[in-house]
């Protein structure tokens, strides 16, 4: 296996020197794409979109077409996993996602086993495979999972919550069934993200999305030790090459020097933490992603653009260790042309910035 033409997302999550800084954004195809919604009216539902390859792989390249990212994101939805555990996912009109059979019972979590993703997943692999063959190596593929205590979340309080009442109360009444829960659920995302390496992804990334609704002892026992126990358990090669994993937790910025800990490549940060100041504790440790807030992209041209150069500052000298994105998904709101503000300014000012 050769990189990719364009490989400085690779080389910037494993601090290699880059030309410029790489940028990709969470979410990059979705609702605030014409073309997307024109895919997924004919797609008849998001779950069949998810569910095609061709329709999978198409959605992937869309926003690269339009935009010079250096990295596209496998397009499919961190509640695969819970789906094929047998719960049932659903999206109801207007509400998100929903499971038929939460976790409510003791002997449904007992039976709760790791899926085999060559059998029940065969449709994100195969849709890894096209992408990677659409893309033609011209930049790198990234996998992805939900972390274990991000989908427990929905797959105890059966879609999404406000204040997480169900999962929590597991968590402190019956923390026995909680990690069983997250064991199993770490066994399958460790398996899915492997097998998607096998498929072709050329980087990984956990997406703990709640991992900031827990309290700091909490965030540690439940969230951190399972992904801490993923990546672990993850590939790191393949053909040759080196396979770099990311992990975000939203709302984690308390808990950096721990994250950075966890034996991971890279960590994805959202808006609430200064980058310079990311950097400094955690040194030389991993590369560090992020951390745009993703409404700066509803005002003018002009402020985008400077908030872009705010944040690639605020990184600070030096040419490795940065991969531009988010602190956290696109608004399906977004002005598409505000992205080619971004994209362009964030390539422009980084290559300034090399001189």
């Amino acid at each position: 296996m050769t990189r990719p033409r364009n490989d400085n997302f690779l080389r910037a999550l494993l601090k290699e020197p880059t030309d410029h800084t790489p940028v990709w954004l969470m979410r990059q195809a979705g609702r605030y794409l014409p073309e997307y919604c024109e895919t997924r009216k004919r797609a008849g539902s998001f779950l069949n979109l998810c569910k095609s390859p061709a329709m999978a792989c198409e959605v992937t390249l869309q926003p690269l077409a339009r935009y010079e990212l250096d990295a596209a994101i496998l397009f499919s939805d961190i509640l695969t996993v819970p789906d094929a555990m047998g719960l049932g996912l659903y999206f109801a009109e207007g509400e998100g996602p929903k499971f038929e059979r939460p976790l409510n019972e003791e002997w449904a979590i007992r039976d709760l086993t790791a899926p085999d993703p060559f059998d029940h997943l065969r449709y994100v692999m195969d849709g890894v495979s096209e992408i990677r063959r659409a893309l033609d190596n011209s930049v790198p593929l990234i996998g992805f999972s939900g972390s274990p205590w991000t989908l427990a979340c929905y797959m105890v309080e059966g879609g999404s919550s406000d204040d997480y009442r169900k999962v929590k109360t597991m968590m402190y009444d019956r923390p026995d069934l909680m990690h069983h829960i997250l064991s199993v659920t770490a066994d399958a995302v460790t398996a899915y993200l492997n097998a998607q390496i096998d498929s072709g992804a050329q980087a990984v990334m956990i997406f703990d999305s709640w991992g900031g609704a827990l309290s700091a002892a909490a965030y540690q026992e439940f969230s951190l030790a399972y992904m801490r126990k993923i990546v672990a358990g993850l590939k790191k090669e393949k053909d040759g090459e080196k396979i770099p994993n990311i992990v975000f937790t939203k709302g984690g910025g308390l808990w950096l020097e721990s994250i950075a800990d966890s034996g991971c490549n890279a960590v994805g940060l959202d808006w609430t933490i200064d980058l310079g100041e990311a950097r400094r504790r955690v040194g030389d440790k991993v590369a560090l992603q992020g951390n745009l807030d993703p409404n700066v992209l509803f005002a003018s041209p002009e402020k985008i653009a400077a908030e872009a150069k705010k944040v690639l500052d605020s990184y600070g000298p030096g040419n490795t260790g940065h991969v531009f994105n988010l602190g956290h998904g696109i608004s399906q709101f977004t002005p598409p042309d505000h992205v080619t503000t971004l994209v362009d300014t964030v390539h422009a000012y980084s290559r300034e910035l090399r001189k």
